[in-house]
């Protein structure tokens, strides 16, 4: 063979490799002008699964808006004091020209080196150094000024909906609360009673089903490991209503609950669902925040455009979606996956078919939520993939949705679902505003909704809250002392100290 030939043949390859990735032809990335940012490259950012970005830039200074390969960035990551280092890396192909690179660090190293690679070649300003102590997950060392924590992390000065809910409460008394929320809601509702005091988590429990504990434990002592709390103390619903009925002008007991409602007066934090799903990532969880941004299915072109929808029949607008696909199966693809409130109806809704892996529904350019039991945890999920949100109209409400906004960032339907099919009509007769409010959503989960803004969130509620009580935060009687996990294997030693004349102001 030719030399020409080859060469030909060789450039051929490339062509067809860069027409399945998407890529343009002659585009070649540079190293040099390659972007990479993002809080996993600081130190003082501790997260259970840390994360930064890369986005390839060609040798124009074009950034890439379709996928080089998935393999074409390495990423090491090296400490000087240590041979072997024990971090878990992941490098997401988001297939838009960027990368999501996660890592979680078992134990806890010193000027730890992340070298950023392509096809050998250090990219951007690689290596990066972070410099002293780079804690892990499980170390047990926290920042001990709020305010340095919350710069390092670069929390938003508030949130609208921290606001909205503490402005009904001009004080709090955990003296009374803690005789008056039991009395009332602790026979008939689950309830965790918190006190956090100088930093150490106690709890009591009321009710039988008390099983969910476990996620508030865990944020709770997740959190206390990164940054010293204000002395607190509240009250945690377990269960999936919000409980506070009362009208603002009646005597409101304050409830932390994961879920809110119009109807309600609760005061909403971040679900378990997507809580557990930030402590566990690159853990116990396969569906998390940062795995869907790499696992959005098909490009927009090759998806099907039917509106598609799984889950359980937890609500009755879900029997009259599955009713609705069966009539317009060239708009819908719903169905049931388990059957539990109507067992009854079963033979008129189902028959149940198989689960569908959550990323396989971003094969479909339409995403219908649809509330459950109460507001669809699967939100935050769907605005990370690479399809459009039909949010149906609800009176529940997760922590993040009053930032939200109908037409940018999702498409509205109405409650009771009767304009379902006008709005897929119209997303089908729209391809680009479709794709376009599309996008927005994914922006909006990638900006708000990944695991540094959930601390942020939890750390700025716990503290407004404590500015509201009254009466000094208790040790209660009955609570129990939620201890921290022990690493024997792999301890780690805290070299931070209280500042000189630290004071704490929390009242």
């Amino acid at each position: 063979m030719s030399v020409r030939l080859l060469l030909l043949l060789v450039f051929s390859l490339e062509v067809f490799r860069c027409e399945l990735s998407g890529e343009k032809v002659g585009s070649v990335i540079s190293a040099a002008k390659t972007l990479v940012w993002g809080p996993g490259l600081e130190a003082d950012i501790v997260l259970p699964a840390r994360f930064f970005y890369i986005q390839a830039v060609d040798s124009s200074g074009k950034n890439l808006t379709s996928s080089p390969g998935e393999k074409t960035f390495e990423v090491k990551m090296v400490s000087p004091t240590e041979q072997f280092t024990r971090i878990w890396i992941q490098v997401l192909d988001r297939r838009d020209g960027s990368f999501l690179v996660r890592y979680r660090m078992y134990a806890t190293y010193t000027d730890l080196r992340i070298h950023v690679l392509l096809k050998a070649q250090h990219v951007a300003k690689s290596p990066y150094i972070l410099q002293g102590r780079v804690y892990h997950e499980g170390c047990d060392c926290p920042q001990p000024s709020g305010s340095v924590w919350e710069k390092n992390m670069r929390c938003p000065e508030s949130f609208a909906q921290i606001s909205r809910d503490l402005s009904l409460y001009a004080s709090v008394d955990p003296d009374l609360n803690a005789q008056e929320i039991p009395k009332r809601f602790g026979q008939r509702q689950s309830l965790c009673h918190y006190t956090i005091k100088e930093n150490k988590v106690y709890v009591k429990t009321f009710g039988e089903h008390v099983g969910f504990r476990i996620f508030m434990d865990a944020i709770l002592l997740s959190l206390t490991r990164k940054v010293r709390l204000p002395d607190v103390e509240f009250f945690v619903n377990l269960g999936d209503w919000p409980l506070e009925k009362r009208k603002p002008t009646d005597k409101l007991h304050p409830i932390f609950s994961w879920c809110g409602s119009n109807n309600t007066r609760d005061i909403v934090m971040p679900t378990y669902d997507l809580t557990e799903s930030v402590l566990e990532s690159m853990g116990r969880v396969s569906l998390d925040m940062m795995s869907v941004q790499a696992n959005t299915g098909p490009p927009w072109p090759e998806k099907n455009a039917t509106a598609f929808w799984r889950g359980r029949d937890s609500r009755q607008e879900r029997l009259q979606l599955v009713k609705l696909s069966r009539a317009r199966p060239d708009f819908i693809d719903a169905a049931f996956t388990n059957f539990f409130f109507f067992k009854h109806d079963e033979s008129l809704y189902g028959p149940l078919v198989k689960h569908v892996s959550f990323f396989d529904f971003f094969k479909y350019k339409y995403q219908i939520n649809i509330d459950g039991t109460v507001a669809a945890y699967r939100l935050p999920y769907l605005l990370a993939g690479d399809s459009v949100v039909l949010k149906q109209d609800s009176s529940y409400y997760e922590h993040f949705y009053n930032e939200l906004r109908p037409w940018e960032h999702y498409i509205p339907i109405k409650a009771n679902l009767g304009d379902l099919l006008e709005k897929i009509k119209w997303a089908r007769d729209h391809d680009d505003e479709a794709r376009k409010i599309a996008l927005s959503g994914q922006q909006f989960a990638r900006s708000h909704l990944m695991g540094d803004r959930i601390f942020c969130y939890y750390y700025t509620l716990f503290k407004e809250y404590s500015r509201l009580q009254i009466t000094e935060p208790k040790v209660r009687e009955g609570m129990e002392f939620v201890e921290q996990p022990k690493d024997d294997l792999f301890p780690c030693s805290c070299d931070r100290t209280l500042p000189p004349h630290y004071i704490f102001f929390f009242y």
